[in-house]
């Protein structure tokens, strides 16, 4: 299935990032300040672990890497702390904005090139390319026509580089949970409710979800072949008391041992993860 919104602009999606940056709220210290910036980063890590892992910062080192949506740049420093040559592309101006606060912060400003760009357009604006690793995580399913953008990334990979690739994974816990908790069991809204219920602040103007074999088949209609499907996060604390730094699980996920809850991630996470070689 190929995903596509004509009822929303990006426009739409650039504002709503503007208003509130990913992960902006992660850290109650002064925005801007190191200790800002390292709380946000450890709670982003605390809470999904399996980021660094995934994103394998430590091989990029001397190779050219393109972050599509680097947000305030959280995945971005540490490429650049890696040694990695990256250029880190986001449609928010304001999310751009911090992120360079932070890389100045960091020491590690002269190793990103940021650049604001919309990732339909991506070879109208990023020239740097061809890119190791095209690196893009949890955004591409937030924009109106997620195959171009795929496809823009496609053009800037280097024959044989790597994408790793984030998106929403429909078969989730997160999405029975809108459902069920936001929707009342209006199931047959659920792509409706997921957009609207999909990030901490509510109202995203666009969010698709993949299965297993549907991310598959994206990824590889756009010239890529898959080395790797995974399936991982699940959120598992209360809300009311995560937004005030409080990590208390919800009751019905206190019982089940780690390795119980892994398997269950494994299964039913949000992020579906995907790794393939340009071809």
């Amino acid at each position: 299935m190929i995903r596509s919104d004509s009822a929303r602009t990006i426009a739409d999606v650039r504002n709503y990032w503007d208003s509130r940056p990913c992960n902006i709220r992660h850290s109650q210290k002064p925005i801007g300040s190191r200790e800002y910036f390292d709380e946000v980063e450890a709670r982003k890590y605390f809470v999904e672990p399996h980021i660094p892992g995934f994103a394998d910062f430590e091989r990029w080192r001397g190779k050219r890497v393109l972050e599509v949506g680097c947000g305030i740049g959280t995945d971005s420093i540490n490429f650049a702390r890696a040694g990695a040559e990256l250029t880190a592309v986001d449609l928010s101006s304001e999310s751009l904005r911090i992120a360079k606060e932070r890389a100045s912060v960091m020491g590690v400003a002269d190793r990103i090139e940021f650049v604001q760009a919309n990732a339909e357009e991506l070879t109208s604006v990023v020239s740097g390319g061809p890119y190791d690793l095209v690196y893009s995580f949890g955004v591409i399913h937030h924009t109106p026509q997620p195959e171009r953008a795929l496809a823009e990334m496609r053009a800037l990979t280097a024959p044989g580089g790597t994408l790793k690739l984030m998106v929403y994974h429909r078969r989730s816990w997160k999405v029975l949970w809108i459902a069920i908790a936001q929707g009342r069991g209006r199931f047959w809204k659920t792509d409706e409710l997921v957009a609207t219920h999909s990030e901490a602040q509510t109202g995203c103007p666009v969010t698709y979800t993949y299965t297993r074999r549907e991310g598959r088949e994206f990824v590889e209609r756009n010239g890529f072949r898959v080395d790797d499907v995974s399936v991982d996060h699940v959120f598992p604390y209360r809300v009311r008391d995560y937004v005030e730094y409080r990590y208390v699980k919800e009751p019905y996920f206190r019982w089940m041992p780690e390795p119980l809850f892994r398997r269950f991630e494994r299964r039913l996470g949000w992020h579906l993860l995907v790794t393939a070689e340009a071809v």
